[in-house]
């Protein structure tokens, strides 16, 4: 596979690092504006595109038309990490608080970012259609505003997108990044989505999902499983972290610490997270199987199984708990 993108390259990424460890101390430190900043243009008016003042950012993709998004209250819930019924009162009220403003209104750019991302990640766990349906609005979003953010999403989705075919087996089975078959991805969306990506990083005005797409775009510029550049990636994000706090990013970041600096590092940055997460438990079985200690990876894939949210997910973490089970019977 041709090399897309050398990241470290470009101003503001984090520098080469020649050993796994440590991480080179010197680094370009990044703008944050974009997390927060405002388009060129005075927001988005069209219809469906248009998340409303007054309303807290959980709530307003719950009043999105079905044409933009049509996600389910469950749906919603579980990409903000809260229940159900807690989703349900949430948008009740910010139906009542919105109810008679009008759908052509100027709108957040970052809300309507979030909408849509909200919308492509329920499309690449499932349907097609609607990962297609998110990247055609991102598209028509970026070609209307200029923002970097926009910009970094649609990067973030083509690059996603492109491993679509290799995500799962004939039989429907899940297979994993390490696993799956690179000489298949779609080189045209990683060529794009790459390109996209250079252009809105030397504009040199970080934001999350450019953050997002340099670490998407990292596992797409290794030939092999093998050959990722992890220590980059972990330094993506540390960026990554600083500027959403998030703890499903911190747990993401676990894993990354484990491929860069070894298991036993993974587990303690993963320590330091609540076990509540989703897929914390299969994060724990997959260091624990790094480290060696099979009984306990066994224990946390089969209670990972338990928590999945979809049947791919569910057969997957059971295989694995089985496959180490037998492993240790030999």
């Amino acid at each position: 596979m041709a090399k897309y993108l050398l990241l470290k390259h470009y101003r503001g990424a984090p520098a080469p690092v020649t050993s796994r460890r440590p991480r080179t101390p010197c680094r370009t430190r990044w703008s944050r504006r974009s997390a927060s900043g405002r388009p060129t243009r005075p927001g988005t008016r069209r219809a469906g595109w248009s998340p409303w003042p007054g309303t807290g950012s959980s709530t307003r993709p719950g009043r999105t038309p079905p044409a933009a998004g049509g996600l389910t209250t469950r749906q919603i819930a579980r990409a903000y990490l809260v229940p159900e019924a807690t989703m349900a009162q949430r948008i009740s009220r910010a139906k009542r608080t919105v109810s008679g403003v009008r759908f052509d209104q100027p709108g957040d750019v970052a809300t309507v970012l979030r909408v849509l991302y909200l919308v492509f990640n329920e499309g690449y766990s499932g349907d097609v259609d609607l990962a297609a349906e998110a990247i055609r609005l991102t598209r028509q979003l970026a070609a209307a505003i200029d923002h970097p953010e926009v910009a970094g999403l649609l990067a973030l989705m083509l690059l996603h997108h492109a491993r679509r075919a290799t995500r799962t087996a004939p039989d429907g089975s899940l297979v994993p990044l390490a696993e799956q078959d690179r000489r298949r991805w779609d080189t045209g969306s990683i060529a794009e989505g790459v390109k996209i990506l250079q252009a809105v990083l030397a504009r040199d005005r970080l934001g999350e999902f450019q953050a997002q797409a340099a670490i998407a775009a990292l596992h797409a510029d290794a030939p092999t499983a093998e050959e990722t550049d992890w220590v980059q990636i972990v330094e993506w994000y540390d960026e990554l972290a600083r500027l959403t706090d998030s703890p499903v990013v911190r747990l993401n970041r676990a894993v990354a610490v484990g491929e860069a600096d070894g298991p036993r590092a993974g587990l303690a940055a993963l320590a330091a997270l609540d076990d509540s997460l989703p897929r914390h438990a299969a994060v724990a079985a997959y260091l624990h199987e790094r480290d060696g200690d099979l009984t306990t990876a066994a224990r946390r894939y089969a209670e990972a199984a338990q928590k999945a949210s979809n049947l791919a997910e569910r057969d997957y973490l059971t295989r694995q708990a089985a496959r180490l089970d037998a492993r240790r019977c030999r």
